[in-house]
């Protein structure tokens, strides 16, 4: 399976970091390159849930964007989308949120809370997400006490962005195009 919860992120950080320190890994994949062009993944195998969409899941999401949300594959197919249109972080910090919302332990919550803020709530973060200043000031007070729950209002106006934005052009982008091309045979109309 592609995803895990907390790795996804992870990864992202360390790429970004490397990238930003002007180190490269062996290991990694140059940030425009797919390491496994079967699939669009970054998992470097073809045993991922992306090699076992079916043609029908992948229609479903064109009629429901929760559908889509809720699968590994459906969330790696459309983190490639917002990759090429530079807003990755919108998915990168929703993703964030639906880990936060489990944690239990009070430091734990406290330093996730605050990398969360650091990442995608601050303004000196490059990967700052767009809220309105409402959301803002709930989370600076939040900030004060930290609860697993307190990004909810963001995390909801960034999934409502990415629905009503982002996910009709993944729709007509070229990425979900060609995945329906390839399951159906070629024989595509969309």
């Amino acid at each position: 399976m592609c995803y895990s919860p907390g790795t996804e992120e992870a990864e992202m950080r360390k790429r970004q970091q490397s990238q930003n320190e002007g180190t490269s890994s062996v290991s990694q994949a140059p940030s425009n390159q797919r390491p496994n062009t079967c699939c669009f993944c970054w998992c470097c195998c073809c045993s991922c849930s992306c090699s076992k969409i079916t043609l029908e899941e992948l229609l479903s999401w064109a009629q429901n964007f929760d559908k889509m949300m809720k699968s590994p594959a459906g969330r790696n197919t459309f983190r490639e989308f917002l990759r090429t249109e530079y807003s990755e972080e919108n998915l990168l910090f929703w993703l964030a949120c639906e880990e936060f919302k489990h944690e239990q332990n009070k430091k734990a919550i406290e330093e996730k809370a605050r990398v969360i803020y650091e990442d995608y709530i601050s303004i000196l973060s490059p990967k700052e997400v767009s809220l309105d200043s409402r959301v803002r000031e709930v989370i600076n007070r939040n900030l004060l006490d930290p609860s697993p729950h307190m990004y909810e209002d963001a995390q909801l106006q960034i999934y409502t962005l990415m629905h009503r934005d982002s996910f009709p052009r993944f729709l007509n982008s070229q990425i979900y195009k060609s995945l329906v091309e390839n399951l159906s045979g070629g024989t595509s109309d969309t």
